[in-house]
């Protein structure tokens, strides 16, 4: 299982715009093959920082719909209202 993380900053009056992207998005993102999970996350001190926080099934899975078509679309759009560059990791569980 792989954990991705990203997080985003947002120029402030465009916050409402990033979330009606999400809002339409989440349920395609969520469908697509390899996809078990995925929600957004607020910075507490922030209000302009989001992170989305998605479980999938490997990191073919991820770059499959990393190379897809939705990706491009919500990718394009949600970039656009950045205020900075956005971060990511790529994370698996630790047993111990």
């Amino acid at each position: 299982m792989l954990i991705r993380i990203v997080r985003m900053t947002f120029q402030p009056e465009k916050t409402a715009d990033f979330l009606e992207i999400f809002r339409n998005s989440k349920d395609k993102i969520r469908a697509f093959e390899g996809c078990n999970h995925v929600e957004l996350l607020q910075d507490l001190n922030h209000p302009n920082v989001y992170s989305t926080y998605s479980l999938w099934d490997s990191e073919e899975h991820l770059n499959n719909y990393r190379d897809s078509e939705l990706f491009g679309q919500v990718w394009k759009a949600t970039k656009a209202l950045f205020a900075d560059k956005p971060q990511a990791w790529s994370n698996v569980s630790v047993n111990i």
